[in-house]
């Protein structure tokens, strides 16, 4: 008689848990998957099946994803021809997915692999063992869909009942107990930004102002447009949930009113080109009531537009009233003599000789105020007009100027000494800051 030679069959335990809880005790459910695996390939250790002494293990990892380690390193391995049994405890431990799995059994025909449960009895290289298998992995998959919807459905309730179901909390709040609770620092920027915007309507200015505040993201960053219209267009401010699409009284504090709410969402219906042409037509004129002249006749502040764009400019009272030609100057460019202005006043600012006039002129005025404190109170000021508001910057031209008188040869600049003092008083009380 001639002895049968049995086929050794390398036999791979592939193991699962979906979360990571328990995963830290000595004996988990990885090690109880394990353990019943290696009970069976030993059972069948007559049949030449052979424990692979490697480890395919994935802790806290759904089975709705191939993308998984322990997975990865068995298909590769499977692909090497270094296994010829995959042994799980139960199917749904290899994929929830019918589509997934089919997609794993396709590499196991490829290979000659077999795939076996411990825990329910069939083999895929039968037919039946087949058919088997995709009905238990249809009801898996079916299973996992029910869920889902499930828990979608308990979100939609959530939401329409106007509770908080997680996220990032809106710019002003912050999270306490799974409730949206205010946090009133944000919350005083965000009714800071929706005041400005009606005032501005530009949420490219409105950007530049957080930029010139210090106002950041909660991740750091500057606020950009963007951001800011996404801010502008949250109904959370007005206490409100919205689920796709509608709205639902929230269970949260209102950070707006809807009063201001119904004034910037006025502004925001209108075209932004629209909206951009009228901010820069009520741009302040810094020199408004200050520029004169050769013949003594005030400049007044106007503006054309050519196509998209607007120009402004200053043009003489003469001229205005008794036509072209009546004055040297007829009119001048307001950017231009705007800034001209402007570098004469940051000379002026670097000039020792003028703080020891503004020092005098405080101690006339009976300001305790010495000659160093006020040196180094001018001397903020240069850098800081770039960031005041156009209001700010008209204001503080107004306090520290005279009158501009402009000729065909240049233009004079006439200061008011006692607004230089002014100036240093409200650098020493914080008042130009508070205003940038």
């Amino acid at each position: 008689m001639t002895k049968q030679i049995i086929r050794k069959l390398r036999c791979a335990i592939y193991t699962r848990k979906s979360s990571e809880e328990g995963l830290e005790q000595e004996f988990n459910s990885l090690h109880a998957q394990r353990e019943a695996c290696e009970s069976y390939i030993a059972s069948q250790r007559s049949e030449g099946w052979v424990l692979v002494r490697d480890q395919y293990d994935d802790g806290g990892i759904s089975g709705g994803t191939l993308d998984r380690p322990g997975l990865q390193q068995l298909m590769a391995d499977i692909e090497d021809g270094l296994v010829d049994v995959v042994v799980v405890y139960k199917i749904d431990r290899l994929s929830r997915s019918l589509a997934d799995f089919a997609k794993l059994v396709e590499v196991f025909d490829r290979n000659d692999v077999t795939f076996v449960s411990v825990t329910q009895s069939f083999n895929t290289t039968t037919s039946m063992g087949r058919l088997t298998l995709n009905i238990l992995l249809s009801f898996a998959q079916f299973e996992r869909e029910v869920t889902a919807e499930r828990i979608r459905d308990k979100v939609a309730a959530s939401r329409k009942k106007g509770m908080w179901m997680g996220g990032v909390p809106p710019y002003g709040y912050r999270v306490e107990s799974r409730k949206l609770i205010i946090d009133e620092e944000r919350a005083a920027h965000v009714r800071w930004a929706f005041e400005r915007f009606i005032k501005s309507g530009s949420g490219t200015e409105l950007a530049r102002e957080t930029a010139a505040n210090s106002i950041l993201t909660p991740k750091g960053n500057p606020m950009d447009k963007k951001f800011i219209y996404r801010m502008l267009n949250n109904r959370a401010y007005i206490g409100e949930a919205v689920h796709k699409g509608e709205s639902y009284p929230g269970e949260h504090e209102a950070i707006i009113d809807r009063a201001i709410w119904d004034k910037v969402h006025a502004i925001l219906t209108e075209s932004p080109r629209k909206r951009a042409a009228r901010t820069r037509a009520e741009t302040p004129a810094l020199l408004k009531g200050l520029l004169f002249g050769p013949d003594g006749a005030a400049f007044s502040p106007t503006h054309t537009r050519k196509g998209d764009r607007l120009y402004r400019y200053y043009v003489s009272q003469t001229v205005l009233k008794h036509g072209a030609g009546t004055c040297p100057i007829g009119r001048v460019s307001a950017g231009e003599i705007e800034a001209t202005v402007i570098d004469q006043l940051r000379t002026v600012f670097r000039q020792p000789e003028i703080v020891a006039g503004t020092w005098k002129a405080a101690r006339a005025n009976a300001d305790d105020i010495n000659e160093a404190v006020a040196l180094a109170a001018l001397q903020q000021f240069d850098p800081l007009w770039d960031e005041l508001f156009p209001a700010e910057q008209t204001r503080i031209m107004a306090l520290l100027i005279e009158r501009v008188d402009i000729g065909t040869d240049g233009l004079n600049v006439r200061l008011r000494v006692d607004g230089l003092s002014s100036l240093a008083r409200e650098m020493l009380a914080g008042g130009i800051e508070a205003a940038a």
